[in-house]
């Protein structure tokens, strides 16, 4: 038996999270835990049903659905209104909660739900700007509660954050990692520190792109095709630190003192860490240790691997050309 489902929230989050557990064949429950009068649910919750619909649609028409299955995951997502939470939200396994970003809602909201639910369901804010420790203290029984933070579109981006607290159990993080992962998603774990993992590098990564058309580097259209062609291509097949061991990370280290000499900026400075594994010799890939230990690794084996894998995005992208005999 799948675990059942609850969305605490009918809104962008919570309609995603919906269609993918309905996809991988749970039941869920979307909770409209804002209180409203009878039509304005009615309203929103056919609004709910015809986008979690045109979502499945979609999905159909990108070759991820078979069409004929498209009503028999939409009618896996149930929507109600705050007045039936206390009989839906105990009938579920895992509770998710998308409402708004304001601490002092999201505190009321998990603390009802939590209550109204008993001590038996898991329960997850998707929330990445308020840390777990500040929202557990609403939580009945807070052993059972995490952040978890899906990046949109929900039905499609792998990724997801979890974030325990310390009040966390680890079994609770460790049963939220498995069901993430029989459903095909990626669970990575990380400190409740602001801004987990994804949002630190997007964000200076996005301000950086927005400085360059600012101080007429380049236009926003090559610099988007600079990202989607170089920097994306690179980085969805090695991660970030994985590119350092790569290249090594000495390399970092002097164009970093370069990029700061050049342009009078410290914020292009290396952390400290990159001077530390320098020292003690954990350059990368050609030390057999950097950010990751490459000690018994066949690394031309390794290597060939993460060229097929730069040869199929090519062909995934249109760009893979056969070679003039």
């Amino acid at each position: 038996m799948r675990p059942v489902i609850g969305c605490l929230g009918a809104g962008r989050m919570g309609r995603g999270i919906a269609v993918v557990f309905a996809f991988a064949g749970h039941q869920v429950v979307v909770i409209d835990f804002k209180q409203r009068e009878a039509e304005a649910f009615e309203a929103l919750a056919a609004e709910a049903r015809a986008e979690i619909r045109s979502t499945l649609e979609i999905l159909s028409r990108i070759d991820l659905l078979a069409p004929e299955l498209v009503a028999t995951i939409a009618d896996r997502v149930t929507i109600v209104p705050r007045q039936d939470a206390a009989a839906a939200l105990p009938r579920c396994d895992v509770i998710f909660e998308g409402m708004p970003e304001i601490l002092d809602l999201k505190q009321a909201a998990l603390a009802e739900a939590s209550r109204l639910a008993g001590e038996r369901p898991i329960i997850a804010s998707t929330t990445s700007t308020i840390m777990v420790d500040d929202l557990a203290g609403a939580i009945e029984h807070p052993g059972r509660f995490l952040n978890a933070h899906w990046l949109n579109p929900a039905y499609l981006v792998p990724l997801i954050e979890l974030s325990p607290g310390k009040l966390t159990a680890a079994e609770t993080t460790a049963r939220m990692k498995a069901l993430l992962e029989g459903i095909g998603k990626v669970p990575v774990i990380c400190a409740p520190r602001p801004g987990f993992i994804v949002p630190r590098i997007q964000s200076l990564a996005m301000n950086e792109a927005a400085r360059l058309v600012e101080e007429g580097v380049a236009s926003a259209e090559d610099i988007d095709k600079a990202v989607i062609y170089g920097f994306g291509f690179r980085f969805a097949v090695l991660g970030l630190l994985e590119f350092i061991d790569w290249g090594g990370g000495d390399i970092l280290h002097h164009a970093s003192r370069y990029l700061v000499d050049a342009l009078g900026d410290s914020r292009y400075a290396a952390p400290e860490i990159i001077a530390t594994n320098m020292r003690e010799g954990r350059i990368g890939m050609k030390t057999g240790q950097g950010f990751m230990n490459y000690d018994g690794v066949d690394q031309a084996a390794y290597r060939e691997k993460r060229l097929a894998a730069f040869a199929s995005a090519l062909r995934a992208m249109g760009l893979a050309r056969d070679p003039v005999a």
